[in-house]
């Protein structure tokens, strides 16, 4: 195949690419606008449309990240453009797994579509969706492993935020309005905990993997480069939550504010050191993710 043929193939393919995931993009906007609704109405069958809503994007959404992998031969998480893609898939298969186990509970599937559509804009108005070779550094057996593990539990991390945040913004002296939401009042901290605890090991491994895989490609398990002193502060958060929970007086609000505090800073080593890196130009082995 002349080389004319193959740019003419990978530019058809791109512009498709590109053109799916504004599809993604707007699903996740109009999930988040039937969100909206359901919030003001309260209507089940509102809740019900936003959680049927995300279910279609996230089968469109799978069908982008395939597309991509196979448009570039590897999978679709090196750079900046593509993780926020995978961010956003991951929040939404993992919330949708976690809603499928309850009842009548959808409301935190409108902060979800929200970050999940944030996430999508910020890829499809900033980034260059271009196709670039792996880089050497990441070139090792702990590449998909630490990168799969670590959005395993952002993701988690997005879901719990989720829930917190709709517990908070609910938390009155009566319990009728969470009721209209089919939110039981007392079973909050019970659902976050549990997702905290499933993304707490998996955070852990995630900084674990990302040290032998330095090891590999620098030569050294840890420099306190930005982004690994920014996993361990996320790391920290999170135990602190986790110990919130296990003393009586600090596991309602203590432990509501460490949960969203954890949460801030899983953005801030997601996004936030990337930002601050080439702003305050802080050498960083990690650009290029960028």
């Amino acid at each position: 195949m002349a080389l004319e043929e193959v740019l003419q193939r990978e530019a058809f393919l791109l512009t498709i690419e590109i053109r799916l995931y504004w599809v993604v993009a707007i699903l996740y906007l109009a999930a988040f606008i039937v969100g909206l609704s359901y919030l003001l109405t309260g209507r089940t069958a509102a809740g019900r449309a936003l959680t049927a809503v995300l279910w279609a994007t996230s089968v469109v959404h799978t069908l982008l990240i395939i597309l991509r992998t196979v448009e570039g031969q590897r999978p679709p998480f090196q750079t900046l453009y593509e993780t926020l893609s995978w961010f956003a898939w991951s929040a939404t298969i993992t919330y949708l797994f976690v809603q499928s186990r309850w009842r009548d509970i959808h409301l935190p599937g409108v902060i979800v579509a929200a970050i999940s559509a944030g996430a999508c804009l910020y890829a499809l108005l900033t980034r260059n969706p271009g196709i670039v070779p792996i880089p050497p550094a990441l070139q090792s057996p702990w590449y998909e492993w630490h990168v799969v593990v670590a959005f395993a539990a952002y993701a988690v991390f997005v879901v719990s935020f989720s829930v917190e945040v709709v517990h908070l913004a609910l938390e009155r002296p009566d319990s009728l309005r969470a009721g209209l939401f089919g939110l039981p009042h007392g079973d909050f901290h019970r659902y976050t905990h549990r997702l905290v605890l499933l993304g707490f090991p998996l955070l852990t491994f995630a900084i674990f993997s990302g040290a032998a895989w330095a090891n590999d490609a620098w030569g050294r398990y840890w420099s306190w480069d930005p982004k690994e002193t920014w996993s361990l502060i996320t790391w920290t958060v999170y135990a602190m939550y986790l110990h919130a929970r296990a003393v009586p007086r600090w596991r309602g609000r203590v432990a509501s504010m460490l949960n969203m505090v954890g949460f801030l800073c899983m953005v801030m080593t997601f996004l936030g050191v990337n930002w601050l890196a080439k702003l305050l130009n802080i050498p960083s082995m990690h650009t290029y993710a960028v």
